[in-house]
């Protein structure tokens, strides 16, 4: 039975704070315990019932700080949370919180709890590219407690365009598990991490292609709790169609031999590479510059082998390198995983199956089996693709030193 998860969201004076409405719901949808603390500020953009509804439970203001309490309330919510979100982070609460001041409920409560917490400032372009306010912001982050959502660039409430926009919902949401399953941890710090993501596109003429259903969310999740875990992260991606998340290197290709020319130029400096992308095993053998009339089309497509990328990866792997690759199938997954994994010399490889329901390709969840080159297998239920990735960085973290002994969680402990 999977434990339960409390987040503690504290909702800064903001117009972005509708936007935390959203991930509320959404928490409260997946089973996540939510309390809400609102500034007095923030009210008056929210109500406290407004969230109150939302989260089932009472919202919590300074009004409440104030009042007697079996114990000092700030003190309570701070042993209850597993992860603190505050959202919107303004200029005022970023300064207080980079000091330690404490004189509200809410950095009263950040000083009193030991959960990471996740920020995600919200503010005026020129509010936020102010010296103070970027003092105040990386004096903050020099506490690895606490975890960033970076502003975007976008339109802004004061008609501005600009840098200052908060992360939207989904990706505040995404923050919010990863801390959920790694409570804070940073195993990938300074690692440079190198996935690969999407089906690649063989291409007969300008608008006919030999492919695959593979929309890349596989390697999304992967990209986003490596990111979350704090590596240095490039992807190389076939078309996608969804964004790249910030301080990702990202190179776009097409077909295969893109995509092998983008992996090796980037191998050499990987410490670790996760080959998720849905590679296509041949390519029509002509290519023609002009769309074929239907009546050209051969009755029988002469097809022709494409670069074995993993292959190669593997032939050119260092001692310190880890290259770990996927293994779609159906029926048997873990046959042929295993020869793949040795085949390849791979450190390790995900089987995943692709003939069961809401899992694989075009799916937000996926299940697998894990097995590594020291005999290690692991079988990870149905889950969201992004748990299913923080299990994978779990897996193999044994493996980044050769000879280490490897210490394995069980894939129900939650970042």
């Amino acid at each position: 039975m999977e434990p339960v998860q409390r987040v503690l969201i504290g909702i800064g004076g903001g117009i972005a704070a509708y936007k935390v409405c959203e991930v509320i719901s959404t928490l409260f949808k997946a089973g996540v315990q939510v309390r809400v603390i609102l500034t007095d500020s923030a009210q008056q953009f929210i109500t406290p019932l407004t969230v109150a509804t939302l989260s089932r439970h009472p919202a919590y203001t300074d009004a409440d700080f104030w009042q007697p309490h079996q114990r000092p309330l700030h003190i309570e919510l701070g042993e209850w949370a597993d992860v603190f979100l505050i959202a919107p982070l303004t200029a005022n609460t970023l300064s207080k919180l980079s000091y330690g001041i404490a004189d509200n409920l809410l950095t009263n409560t950040v000083l009193a709890s030991r959960c990471p917490v996740l920020l995600a400032p919200a503010m005026n372009t020129e509010m936020w590219q102010q010296v103070a306010v970027q003092r105040n912001w990386q004096q903050l982050l020099t506490d690895l407690r606490f975890h960033a959502l970076a502003p975007g660039y976008g339109l802004l409430a004061c008609d501005r365009v600009g840098a200052g926009r908060m992360a939207e919902p989904a990706e505040i949401v995404t923050g919010v598990q990863s801390l959920l399953h790694t409570s804070g941890k940073r195993d990938l710090l300074g690692k440079r991490v190198l996935i690969s993501a999407g089906g690649t596109r063989e291409y007969l003429d300008p608008v006919r292609f030999i492919g695959n259903p593979s929309t890349g969310k596989m390697g999304l999740a992967l990209v986003q709790a490596a990111l979350h875990r704090g590596a240095y992260v490039t992807l190389v991606h076939a078309p996608i169609e969804w964004a790249v998340p910030q301080g990702v290197q990202a190179i776009a290709g097409v077909n295969a031999h893109q995509m092998q020319q983008a992996m090796l130029e980037n191998f050499a400096d990987a410490d670790l590479t996760v080959m998720s992308a849905a590679v296509a095993d041949v390519k029509p053998a002509e290519y023609s510059q002009e769309k074929l009339p239907k009546r050209s089309l051969p009755e029988q497509l002469p097809l022709a082998p494409v670069p074995d990328i993993v292959a190669e990866l593997g032939r050119r792997k260092q001692p310190h390198q880890r290259l770990i690759g996927f293994a779609a199938q159906t029926g048997d997954i873990i046959t042929p995983a295993r020869q793949k994994l040795q085949q390849k010399k791979l450190d390790a490889i995900v089987a995943n199956p692709i003939d069961k329901p809401n899992v694989g390709f075009g799916s937000d969840f996926n299940s697998a089996v894990f097995l590594d080159n020291q005999g290690r297998q692991i079988e990870i239920p149905h889950c969201s693709k992004l748990k299913l990735a923080h299990q994978l960085f779990d897996f193999v973290s044994g493996l980044y030193s050769r000879g280490q002994k490897t210490e394995v969680r069980s894939h129900s402990d939650l970042s």
